[in-house]
């Protein structure tokens, strides 16, 4: 199989990464002539996972692990279970953890892993028998040193668990420092499960400050309500802000007076969705982008706030609680429109930091307590987002464009420092 690296549609994720790298090369300077490495993943492996179903069906599904760059560390970078992964969309998520990483300062590089299946439709037991066949499959190229293993979409504590025990047994010693996410009674960090809804909140509340938004009060619209944007949902509530609209996979609704969290998050964590969820009114898909709020946080797929809807898009603030939400299309009609825009490489940073905090504390067998882990959290995001909001004031440039110089220049560093072997 050939990969396209360089004529990739340029609203698919790989394209959008693309654009995101030819935008930040002329800030770049003499490191810009290693700036190809960062168009091109080293290494990519496709596996086919075959499991036997509960009937004595033989499946077969096709799976990914993609190491974008291992020059800053050991990959890291979640596995996702959905019917529409595709190599492109990992090569891509995994070219962004590259970025998030190195923009938070953390000491990996960036891989990200995928499956395309629809695990709603397979049981407990097919769902761990595909767990295991893909973590022997990638077996080859991960480890707690080589490349390590978290949730993504679709995927939790409970995957993680049998991650790390097929990876265990397969090398013949525990090695809890394969994953992270895991449960915590395997070495799991307390406050994981939040920390990237409890990120969006943090970036959020320095970037509202700046721009001179008051919380209290402020209007905010979430699509997607799973961890991430459940979590940062809560955080924005005790703030004291409303929010009003909230999508997910089951549909769209709205409340201009707030919709209640405290019976909201339970009525999804019962039923899958908020649909249903009576103390609303239910909107039309793309009526929810047309909502009167402050603050907009896409927390679910890629290539959601499209040109269309940018040109629409009421907020001040958008908020990157998912990957690759905004396309480049987008992203420059909210910068001519005045939307500020928190990118996704720190803004959702707030997981792969709490990640680190559980890879550090399985190595040491110490564990920290989870105000220890929020307080550290909070003090990286706040001092990387200073970095990078100091750097886009002193070159007159976007948050994005910041982030990614930042980023890439220390990733570019270290491969220039590093040089090529042989």
């Amino acid at each position: 199989m050939t990969l396209s690296y360089v004529h990739p549609s340029p609203d698919s994720p790989w394209g959008t990464y693309l654009t995101q790298i030819d935008r930040v090369i002329p800030h770049l300077g003499p490191l810009a002539r290693w700036a190809e490495t960062l168009k091109r993943p080293k290494r990519v492996l496709i596996v086919d996972v075959p499991i036997e179903m509960d009937d004595g069906r033989i499946a077969h599904h096709e799976g990914y692990r993609v190491q974008h760059s291992l020059t800053r560390g050991p990959g890291k970078g979640g596995v996702r279970y959905h019917p529409e992964v595709t190599l492109e969309e990992v090569m891509a998520l995994a070219a962004w953890m590259s970025v998030k990483n190195a923009a938070v300062n953390l000491p990996f590089g960036g891989a990200k892993g995928g499956i395309r299946v629809d695990p709603q439709q397979l049981s407990r037991k097919e769902l761990e028998r595909l767990t295991r066949r893909y973590t022997s499959e990638i077996g080859i190229v991960i480890g707690p040193q080589q490349d390590i293993l978290a949730p993504d979409v679709n995927t939790n504590p409970q995957v993680m668990a049998w991650m790390m025990d097929t990876y265990s047994m397969n090398t013949g010693a525990t090695a809890t420092g394969v994953v992270t996410g895991k449960p915590i009674h395997l070495g799991g960090s307390m406050g994981r499960i939040k920390a990237t809804g409890r990120g969006v909140f943090v970036t959020g509340r320095e970037a509202a400050r700046r721009i001179g938004l008051d919380l209290q009060g402020a209007r905010l619209a979430v699509q997607g309500f799973g961890n991430v944007g459940s979590a940062a949902a809560e955080l924005f509530g005790q703030a004291g802000s409303l929010v009003i609209a909230v999508q997910d996979h089951s549909g769209s609704i709205f409340n201009g007076a707030g919709l209640d969290l405290s019976r909201l998050v339970p009525h999804v964590q019962a039923s899958g969705g908020v649909a249903g969820f009576s103390s609303a009114e239910v909107i039309d898909a793309e009526a929810f982008w047309d909502v009167d709020c402050n603050v907009m946080i896409p927390a679910a797929l890629e290539n959601q706030i499209t040109a269309a809807r940018a040109q629409r898009l009421q907020a001040r603030l958008v908020l990157e609680g998912a990957n690759g939400p905004t396309g480049s299309a987008a992203d420059d009609i909210l910068a001519e429109r005045g939307v500020l825009v928190v990118p996704d490489v720190i803004c959702n940073a707030g997981g792969v930091t709490v990640s680190y905090f559980e890879w550090v504390q399985d190595f040491s067998s110490f564990f920290w307590t989870e105000e220890e882990i929020n307080v550290k959290l909070d003090q990286i995001l706040v001092g990387a987002l200073g970095k990078i909001w100091d750097q886009a004031d002193r070159h007159h440039i976007s948050l994005r464009t910041a982030a990614f110089a930042v980023a890439c220049e220390r990733i570019l560093t270290a491969r220039q420092e590093r040089g090529l072997y042989p």
